[in-house]
């Protein structure tokens, strides 16, 4: 049992040190090996309890054949010496030595692996954490709780199922934040696969508890009074859904008088409920955004494609690159979204990823009212930040963007890397400054973010695109690619739309590095214009 404590200690440290598994897919991997090396030292220890039974086994085989060879006739059996002498030793001594072998536990190995390793376990905000993405990819990507729960996903390689236990817990999670829409979703398909006849600890009766208040707080008065009869059925002396059928059945009863003795006009007083549905949404524009996420909602029109292009760029007869020509490809037009192809190749992009590993933290944003980084629900990620200086790789990516771009990177900032979760995300956000926001980037000295510069460094199976609802422009993840967008005009204006977000990751593992570009040193490399909108 040594060599898997051993393997804890090598394997964890640094998952000790990054709280928040579910915002990084790269760092869950750590958590499949330590599950495999609990897998292993429980093998053990059942190996062990087995070799232990087997000793035990032929003690008790041994004996019942003596005891019943000595029942027969004791008396002659005892009058032999031998016996008589071996009878004494077993019982005083044989005996004793079998009782401790019954009372020796065989599990201390398996228990302290468990324990040294639990500290470095996911903890319930990950499990939350991870429920709530589930949650969003549904509405995302407008999948029903069937199709979830059978794991029938595009792309995936490793078909998973969720039991009545699982759709419970999210179901669950989503009433703790008052969501009822969901609990209702999830309760149901809950129901519906223990109508199926599925087996599972968690009974009709505690699903249509939470599933009748939820439909309850929807406004589904009758479909709630319905559903706690039904539970009532089951359970008759269920103290809440006898309580809630006669507060259900006085509400009822209110309105319909209400209903009589109201006129019409004064039909806005009686009691009304919440609107079924999902809450109301803080960010306005979710459809569009969830739209570009699927695919739909594309504002590229047959007339503006047939103005973007693919070509050789030399950077400017830059020499490292008119033998070699960078290719690039219009993406969209307004704002004008260039993408590069094979920029970064295999090898850079394993040692970016490896540099970063260690480092990775959850992904912060900047507060725009105290100027703290904080971290936020609808940024789901973990992110490093190297320096030039420090490898040879990081310093030639980053020369290779100021010799495509023409800009200056001495004033950038460092190269962010960032892994998503769960679901990873990141919501419509703009990367500059706007004029509510005058001290964003006051420490760097450096002006505002004129400019992105974005890697893909994996392929996505589904999901993951970098969106602009303003401009309706979709950009999916190609590994080796990478996209470039001025965030600002050349007057220095803001160009508001460049409000992009990265769609959450459905099915796969996302990997991305980005280089924000700023105002200063690019005087003379980007002038200024005379129109704020050029």
């Amino acid at each position: 049992m040594i060599r898997y404590i051993l393997v804890v200690g090598i394997l964890l440290p640094q998952s000790l040190a990054h709280p928040g598994f579910f915002t990084s897919i790269g760092q869950m991997t750590d958590l499949i090996h330590t599950e495999k090396d609990l897998v292993t030292s429980l093998k053990d220890y059942i190996k062990a309890e087995e070799d232990k039974l087997e000793q035990i086994k032929k003690w008790a085989e041994k004996l019942d054949r003596l005891t019943s060879t000595a029942t027969k006739d004791p008396e002659g059996f005892v009058g032999h010496p031998v016996n008589a002498f071996k009878l004494m030793k077993r019982l005083n001594t044989e005996w004793s030595e079998l009782e401790n072998l019954v009372l020796k536990d065989m599990s201390d190995g398996f228990i302290s692996n468990l324990t040294i390793q639990r500290q470095y376990f996911p903890n319930d905000e990950d499990q939350v954490g991870a429920a709530k993405a589930l949650l969003r990819l549904q509405d995302t990507y407008n999948l029903d709780t069937d199709t979830i729960s059978k794991g029938d996903l595009p792309g995936v390689k490793h078909k998973s199922f969720l039991t009545v236990e699982d759709c419970f817990e999210l179901g669950k999670v989503a009433y703790t934040e008052a969501d009822y829409y969901h609990t209702e979703l999830w309760m149901e398909q809950a129901l519906r696969q223990l109508d199926e006849g599925e087996v599972s600890p968690i009974d009709k009766v505690s699903v249509l508890d939470y599933l009748s208040y939820a439909v309850y707080q929807q406004g589904d008065l009758d479909k709630a009074l319905l559903l706690t009869k039904k539970l009532l059925e089951l359970d008759p002396e269920h103290q809440r859904a006898n309580g809630n059928l006669k507060y259900f059945e006085y509400i009822m009863a209110k309105e319909k008088d209400a209903n009589k003795s109201s006129s019409d006009d004064q039909s806005d007083q009686k009691t009304t409920l919440k609107k079924k549905g999902a809450a109301v949404d803080y960010l306005p524009e979710r459809q569009k955004y969830e739209m570009l996420c699927r695919g739909e909602g594309i504002k590229m029109t047959p007339r503006r494609q047939k103005k973007l292009f693919c070509r050789y760029h030399d950077g400017n007869r830059n020499p490292k690159f008119i033998l070699a020509p960078a290719k690039q490809e219009d993406e969209w037009d307004k704002p004008r979204i260039i993408r590069f192809h094979d920029i970064i190749s295999d090898a850079e992009i394993e040692i970016v990823k490896d540099l970063a590993k260690p480092r990775l933290r959850r992904a912060t944003i900047s507060n725009p009212i105290t100027g703290d980084l904080e971290t936020v629900h609808y940024r789901i990620s973990k992110s490093a930040w190297l320096s030039g200086y420090e490898n040879p790789v990081v310093s030639r990516i980053n020369m290779r963007i100021q010799d495509l771009t023409g800009l200056d990177v001495s004033t950038a900032e460092e190269l962010q890397v960032a892994n998503y979760g769960v679901g990873g995300q990141y919501e419509p956000h703009f990367d500059f400054a706007r004029k509510d926001e005058p001290d964003a980037f006051k420490e760097l000295g450096t002006g505002n973010r004129i400019a992105t510069w974005l890697f893909y460094m994996s392929d996505v199976l589904a999901g993951g695109a970098t969106v602009f609802p303003e401009v309706g422009a979709s950009v999916w993840p190609k590994k080796g690619t990478a996209v470039f967008w001025y965030n600002l005009f050349a007057s220095g204006e803001g160009d508001y739309s460049t409000r992009h977000a990265a769609c959450p990751v459905l099915v796969g593992n996302k990997w991305v590095s980005n280089k924000w570009l700023h105002e200063r040193g690019q005087e003379f490399r980007r002038p200024c214009t005379l129109s704020e909108l050029e």
